[in-house]
C-alpha cells in the first residue's frame, strides 16, 4: 500500500535533499549521503563474496542494511513529526524507493504498536541488489536481497523497540516473476540459523564455510544439467528445459509452443543432439515460408515427371532426415493437404513422392512448433484434431522472454560475447540503464528481438566501452523518467521535469505559439465533449478565459 498523496505532500523528501556540489557534499536533511554508480556497488558486493565466503558476506550485508534501516527510521520519525505511528512507519517504502535501491509495496500488514506485535509481507520491484546479483552471478538458487531485507528489518525494529527481522521469500536473482519479504518478531522465527546474520559476531569457522561450500557445488552438479546453446535458468525456462531433457532419447513426438522468436528450433536442435540420433541429420522446414502449391514436393519429394518442369527426381524432407530428426516449424500453417498427407505419414511410417505411386519407409523422430493456437485453428476448421493429437503427443510450452526476465542478462552477455568475436570489439559491457530498459521492456519478438539488439549495440558501440541505452533502440530510447536537480541544487517534481521535457521537445523545431496554443484549446474542447466549462479545467483556467481565447481565435 503506498503512502497516501496528502502524506506525502506533508513528507517532502524532495524538498529535503540539497546537493553541495562546490563542497563536495548532498544533505538529506541533516544526514549525509553519499550517491555511488550501482555497477560499482555491485563490484564491491561481488568482492565480498569472493573474500569473506557466502555466509559471511550475507552477513555483512544484512548488518549494514539493519544500520541503514535504522537511520531511515529515525529520519522519518523526525521529518513527519507527531502524527499516527502507520503513517510514520509507511514512509518507509517511500524512502526506500527514493534513495534508489528498490520500490517497496506493503501488501499485508498486522500491527500492534501497544503490543508490538507486527507480521507483513512487502513485494520489492527493481531490486537493486537482485539486478546487481543477476548480472554478476546470474540465476542461482538463492536469495540475493541481502542488504534489502536488512533495511526493512532495522526499519521495523526501529519502530516497534523489538527485533523484527524480515526474510526473503521470493527473488528474480532465483528465477521467480518477483522479489518477495516477510516479516515477524525474531522469536517467531524460533531457532532458525537466518538470525546469525544479524548477529555482530557472525563469522563461521573454516570448516563450517567449506562444509558449506562443497554441499553447494555438489547440489549445484546435481541439479544443473548442461544445456548447450539454451540459456537461462528462470522457472519458465528450467520447466520447458526440464520437459525436453526428459524426451530427448526417446522417439517421442514433441510439440514446441510459444510465440515467435521464443527460440523454438534452438530447442529443437537441442533434443536431436542430446538424444541416440545425434550423429543423423537435422532437418528443418520452415512450413509458413514455403508456397502451399510447392510444400507437398518438399516434404515427401517428387518423381521425375510428375507435373511439367519436374525433369528429375528429388527426395524431400522427409527422406532427408531418414535416421535423424526433421523439424517442422510453424505446422500450424500447413495447407488441408499438406496436413492429410503429413497425417498418413505418421500414422504408417511411409511416404509417396508426389506423381510416384511406390511407397518408401522412414525411419524420423520429428519435433514440431507453431505459434498458432492450434486449438482456435481446429475450432475454426483450419486444421485437423486428429493430426493434433499425432503430434502434441508430448507438448511443450516456452515461455515468452517477458516472462522470464532474470535470463535477460543471461541472455544477453552470451550475445555480447558472440557478437564482440563477430565484430572484432572489445566492450566493457551494457551499462545500467540500457540493462534496465532491458529488463522492463516488453519483447514482442523474444528472444529474437534481443538478439537483434545485442548484435546492433555492439556495432555502434565504441572500442572499448559499454553499450548504453541509445546503442540499442533503433526507434528510439524509451522515455527517461525521474525527477531533475535544479542549478540550486534541488531535486524538482518528476511532473515538472516531463513538462520540461515536452516543452524542449516543441522548441527543438519551427515553434508558432499562436497555432499551438489554438490547437491546444481545441483538443481540450474535444476531449472535454464540446463542455466548456470541463475543457477549462482541464487547461488550468476559468471557462470566462477559455471562452475569450476561442473568440480571439475565430477573429483572428
Amino acid at each position: 500500500m503506498a503512502p497516501p498523496k496528502k502524506l506525502i505532500e506533508q513528507f517532502n523528501l524532495r524538498s529535503r535533499l540539497r546537493f553541495n556540489v562546490d563542497q563536495g557534499q548532498i544533505w538529506l536533511d541533516e544526514n549525509r549521503m553519499l550517491l555511488f554508480h550501482a555497477r560499482a556497488m555491485g563490484a564491491l558486493r561481488r568482492e565480498l563474496f569472493d573474500s569473506l565466503g557466502v555466509e559471511r558476506a550475507r552477513g555483512l550485508l544484512v548488518r549494514m542494511g539493519f544500520a541503514s534501516g535504522q537511520q531511515d527510521a529515525e529520519l522519518a520519525k523526525k521529518l513527519y513529526g507527531a502524527g499516527d505511528p502507520y503513517d510514520v512507519f509507511r514512509i518507509g517504502p517511500e524512502l526506500h524507493a527514493f534513495e534508489g535501491l528498490v520500490k517497496a509495496t506493503i501488501v499485508h500488514a498486522e500491527l500492534d504498536w501497544e503490543s508490538g506485535s507486527f507480521v507483513g509481507n512487502v513485494e520489492w520491484e527493481n531490486s537493486w541488489e537482485a539486478d546487481s546479483h543477476l548480472q554478476q552471478f546470474g540465476v542461482g538458487e538463492d536469495m540475493a536481497c541481502w542488504s534489502l531485507v536488512g533495511y526493512a528489518s532495522g526499519y521495523v525494529t526501529q519502530f516497534f523497540n523489538r527485533f523484527i527481522v524480515f526474510r526473503e521469500t521470493a527473488c528474480i536473482a532465483r528465477g521467480d516473476a518477483q522479489c518477495q519479504v516477510v516479516g515477524k518478531p525474531a522469536e517467531a522465527w524460533g531457532d532458525d540459523a537466518y538470525l546469525n546474520y544479524f548477529k555482530p559476531e557472525n563469522l563461521q569457522g573454516q570448516l563450517d564455510e567449506m562444509r558449506e561450500e562443497l554441499s553447494r557445488l555438489r547440489k549445484t552438479l546435481c541439479t544443473v544439467e548442461s544445456a548447450g546453446n539454451l540459456i537461462g535458468a528462470s522457472t519458465g525456462f528450467r520447466g520447458a528445459f526440464d520437459l525436453i531433457s526428459k524426451a530427448a532419447s526417446s522417439p517421442i513426438t514433441v510439440l514446441l509452443l510459444g510465440e515467435t522468436g521464443v527460440g523454438k528450433e534452438m530447442f529443437a536442435r537441442w533434443i536431436h543432439e542430446h538424444g541416440n540420433r545425434s550423429s543423423q541429420p537435422f532437418v528443418a522446414v520452415n512450413c509458413a515460408a514455403i508456397p502451399h502449391d510447392l510444400i507437398e514436393s518438399e516434404l515427401f519429394g517428387v518423381q521425375k515427371g510428375a507435373y511439367t518442369g519436374a525433369q528429375a527426381s528429388r527426395a524431400g524432407r522427409f527422406e532427408r532426415a531418414h535416421g535423424g530428426t526433421l523439424f517442422l516449424d510453424e505446422v500450424g500453417d500447413l495447407s488441408p493437404a499438406a496436413q492429410v498427407k503429413l497425417l498418413r505419414v505418421l500414422q504408417t511410417g511411409e511416404i509417396e513422392r508426389l506423381g510416384d505411386d511406390q511407397t518408401r519407409k522412414i525411419d524420423v523422430r520429428l519435433v514440431a512448433a507453431t505459434n498458432v493456437d492450434l486449438q482456435q485453428a481446429i475450432a475454426a476448421g483450419r486444421f485437423r484434431a486428429d493430426l493434433y493429437y499425432r503430434l502434441a503427443t508430448y507438448p511443450v510450452v516456452i515461455p515468452p522472454l517477458r516472462d522470464r526476465r532474470s535470463d535477460i542478462p543471461l541472455l544477453a552477455a552470451s550475445l555480447l560475447e558472440k557478437y564482440e568475436d563477430s565484430y572484432h570489439k572489445k566492450l566493457q559491457g551494457i551499462s545500467d540503464r540500457a540493462m534496465q530498459a532491458l529488463m522492463s521492456y516488453q519483447w514482442p519478438g523474444n528472444v529474437r528481438e534481443l538478439q537483434n539488439l545485442i548484435e546492433r549495440g555492439v556495432l555502434l558501440a565504441p572500442n572499448g566501452g559499454l553499450i548504453e541505452i541509445d546503442h540499442l533502440f533503433a526507434g528510439g530510447a524509451p522515455a527517461t523518467t525521474g525527477a531533475e536537480v535544479d542549478r540550486a541544487g534541488v531535486v524538482g517534481n518528476e511532473g515538472d521535469a516531463s513538462r520540461s521535457r515536452l516543452c524542449e521537445a516543441i522548441l527543438q523545431d519551427g515553434f508558432d505559439l499562436e497555432q499551438h496554443e489554438s490547437r491546444l484549446l481545441e483538443l481540450a474542447v474535444q476531449r472535454a465533449g464540446g463542455n466548456l466549462t470541463h475543457a477549462a479545467k482541464l487547461l488550468g483556467i476559468t471557462r470566462r478565459q477559455l471562452a475569450y481565447r476561442l473568440k480571439q481565435g475565430v477573429e483572428s
